[in-house]
């Protein structure tokens, strides 16, 4: 069964899930890839979460981000280079996703038939590591019945006030999705939309939870969470990925992210 305080959080904090070793090999790993990675400017795609909405910037065509589920992708969040589908298509990233130690949490919270959907690799960089909004993760990756979205979230990097730990609003993953982020029918509109809007969020209620390298936090899918900018001089590089309770759930056919014929979502348990 879950944690207690999982479940009246909506979050909760493993601290050394990781070793300092385990971390290190996964940025050098980063580091390769990027380094013989080409984006050509014409597919480069940007984030921006601005208080309203999140909007998708792409010189060209929103279709390098609407397929880029089954693919490495690379992504330019507002200050922010994130990078995708590592759990797919890289050894070391499919070996830290599939671990025994990531199957065995999981299974502690009963999950029967978990599937991997989504993973990033997300640098969040000295200086400019832009803004992520208040949000749930269930408004971009919907399912019926909801709760059946996790997020696991890696810090490769200590994560602190300074250089944009994770905030949440313990409890508020209770109450609902207020919006939904959804594919616009072929032809019909700019490729996404939101459905819904974001409610103006209490301050006051987000709860800081710096951790140190290595530090694993799930995320249920409905909890509300944000990230300041990193204004520090250190960097906060994450590795985050999402499971899916595939029993008796439904993954919406107008989540943005869809499997293909070339990736299915993998099953979590090997």
């Amino acid at each position: 069964m879950p944690d207690p305080p999982f479940q009246e959080d909506g979050f909760l904090v493993l601290e050394g899930f990781f070793s300092a070793d385990e971390c290190v090999a996964m940025q050098r790993r980063i580091g390769e890839i990027v380094a013989e990675m080409d984006v050509p400017l014409y597919c480069r795609t940007e984030f921006v979460t601005g208080k309203e909405e999140l909007q998708l910037r792409a010189h060209g065509s929103s279709d390098y981000f609407l397929n880029s589920g089954d693919k490495i992708r690379f992504f330019f969040e507002k200050g922010v280079f994130d990078k995708e589908a590592l759990h797919a298509h890289d050894s070391l990233f499919r070996c830290v996703t599939h671990s025994s130690k990531i199957q065995a949490l999981v299974r502690s919270l009963g999950l029967q038939m978990p599937v991997v959907v989504q993973s990033m690799y997300i640098f969040k960089q000295p200086h400019f590591g832009g803004e992520v909004s208040p949000h749930q993760d269930a408004s971009f990756l919907h399912t019926e019945p909801l709760g059946r979205v996790l997020g696991i979230w890696i810090a490769l990097e200590d994560a602190t006030l300074e250089n944009s730990c994770l905030w949440f609003i313990p409890g508020s993953h209770t109450s609902g999705v207020s919006r939904r982020f959804i594919r616009d029918p072929a032809g019909s509109g700019p490729g996404t939309s939101f459905l819904g809007s974001e409610p103006v969020r209490d301050h006051s209620l987000f709860v800081p939870t710096p951790v140190q390298r290595g530090a694993l936090i799930l995320i249920h899918g409905e909890v509300v969470h944000m990230s300041k900018q990193n204004l520090s001089d250190r960097s906060r590089h994450v590795y985050t990925f999402h499971v899916m309770e595939a029993s008796g759930t439904v993954w919406s056919p107008e989540n943005w992210l869809q499997p293909t014929a070339e990736l299915p979502f993998p099953p979590l348990y090997t």
